[in-house]
């Protein structure tokens, strides 16, 4: 062969890497940003990214696009594949070189294809957004585009792991696409999120507001609950991603990458005897009884900053990879409301979507009452998360620390609701209501009548503590397999994951259910 095919070769590979030009990649660099193939360098384990179309240029005419300097290769999007820790993964990063990294046909299309390798390979698709949406010049062809990322988001759903990380604009109809997906990580003060921008809203709702405000990584992570983790920058953003994918399978018919655990499973933690406290009504950290439970001390939390009445993540038990549901004491005193619901219900379906066992820790005094949180439909997305752990095949293990009382007791992973093993602590207690409201009606005329009512209260409401508020009475019906000690928590949640490993649970055979979205 001649060398100067080689060479030409080799000067058409060294344009697709320039993207959009000396100028722009340091207005890009000004920005404290990285260009699109150093994020793909520092998320993939060093030499394994292979790109492919990189030889791939737009096809519009129109408004001077034909230009020479106009047709970038590659376009304003970097795909291929690579591997972290060892794992297959397949990537797209968009350019913000290139045409502010606008999504043309072709931009599409490169991603679409990558997309449909990842779902005949059984591999995770990870994107890095960072564009300015639909490239205006082409149009509908864009939009088109758009559609056609968004049917390969929904036909992957549930089949590979789909992860986005925003690191710069991702606006109008692009935003679609990182929320079709499994879990969103944001940029701290570079990266946005918003349907309608600023002066959009502005016009229409004469509402004065801030990229950040309108669409930051703390207001999608804390306020909106679209945006599932936070980083400082984009290097922890790619580090924080590597760390999630190895709680997590290649695909649905994978189990989650198991690591000899150095952690002992008999170990026993004397600190959970004391750590709830006597009075019912004080508050305790949930995520402090987690770490002292799991592997290491260790727990990945999910989407910490949204709904913290409940907690949900990753963590290992015994070195298996397990989903966490904890209600948070701390906060709200753990009541379900509107946004805990829905963040759990979705944890809920990806775990079980990906073979990854469930771990409730349950101390909930139920539903949280108002008129707001009726006419916002508690009932429809309360009904999410029951609906989510009815469903749910895979391995189910409850623990109740302590309130566990009416509807919410049966939506958090229940014995009815095809629990596997239900296990509570001395302290539980498993009632319709607390005993304070449950006194108030049953004994209302008789506390009517009392000469002194509020003594006469109180000598009930200890009467119906003792009677009721302990978990003997559920677990003398089977619906607790067992009361343990507090301490034998780790333990008894490893050999039950040992048990459990080769569960069998079907659904009926259906095209699919309708949740009450």
């Amino acid at each position: 062969m001649s060398t100067d095919k080689i060479d030409e070769l080799r000067a058409q590979r060294e344009r697709s890497l320039q993207g959009g030009g000396a100028k722009r990649v340091e207005r890009q660099r000004e920005k404290g940003k990285m260009l699109a193939r150093e994020r793909l360098e520092l998320l993939l384990d060093p030499g394994t990214f292979r790109e492919v179309d990189s030889f791939v240029v737009h096809r519009e005419t129109n408004f001077g696009m034909a230009e020479d300097d106009k047709r970038f290769l590659g376009d304003s999007v970097v795909t291929g594949w690579g591997t972290i820790n060892g794992r297959l993964v397949y990537v797209f990063s968009q350019d913000f070189t290139v045409f502010g990294g606008s999504l043309s046909e072709v931009h599409a299309a490169k991603i679409c294809k990558i997309m449909d390798m990842a779902m005949k390979t059984g591999a995770p698709v990870i994107g890095l957004n960072d564009s300015g949406g639909a490239r205006i010049q082409e149009g509908v062809a864009s939009l088109g585009g758009y559609a056609e990322i968004f049917l390969q988001n929904t036909l992957a759903s549930g089949v590979i792991p789909q992860l986005s990380v925003i690191m710069g604009p991702c606006a109008g109809g692009a935003v679609y696409s990182p929320a079709l997906t499994d879990f969103i990580f944001m940029v701290k003060n570079s990266s946005y999120m918003f349907v309608t921008g600023p002066d959009v809203v502005k016009t229409v709702t004469n509402e004065d507001t801030t990229f950040e405000e309108l669409g930051g990584a703390m207001t999608h992570n804390a306020i909106s609950g679209v945006a599932h983790l936070a980083a400082d920058t984009e290097a922890d953003a790619l580090i924080l991603l590597r760390e999630l994918l190895s709680f997590i399978p290649q695909n649905n018919l994978e189990d989650a990458p198991y690591e000899p655990p150095v952690d002992d499973p008999l170990r026993m933690d004397e600190r959970l005897d004391t750590i709830v406290p006597d009075n019912p009504n004080k508050p305790y950290d949930v995520t402090e009884v987690i770490k002292m439970i799991v592997d290491d001390g260790h727990f990945y939390e999910i989407q910490e900053h949204y709904a913290r009445n409940i907690v949900i993540g990753f963590a290992r038990l015994g070195g298996y990879s397990v989903g966490i549901v904890a209600n948070q004491p701390a906060v709200l005193a753990g009541v379900l409301d509107i946004n805990a619901s829905t963040k759990a219900a979705r944890f809920v379906r990806f775990c079980d979507c990906f073979n990854i066992p469930l771990i409730t820790f349950e101390d909930v005094p139920g539903f949280l009452p108002g008129v707001s949180q009726e006419h916002g439909g508690i009932i429809r997305h309360g009904a999410k998360l029951l609906y989510a752990f009815c469903e749910a095949t895979v391995p189910k293990i409850t623990i109740i620390m302590r309130k566990a009382y009416g509807g919410a007791y049966d939506v958090m992973s229940s014995k009815h609701i095809r629990g596997d093993l239900n296990l509570a602590w001395p302290t539980a207690e498993i009632a319709v209501m607390g005993p304070d409201g449950a006194v108030s009606i049953i004994f209302r005329q008789e506390l009517a009548e009392a000469e002194d009512p509020v003594a006469r209260k109180a000598e009930l409401v200890a009467e119906y503590r003792e009677r009721f508020a302990n978990p003997y009475v559920a677990a003398s019906r089977g619906y607790i397999d067992d009361i343990i000690e507090p301490r034998e928590t780790r333990p008894r949640l490893i050999n039950a994951l040992e048990v459990l490993r080769n569960k069998r649970d079907n659904n009926p055979p259906k095209k699919h259910g309708n949740i009450p979205l």
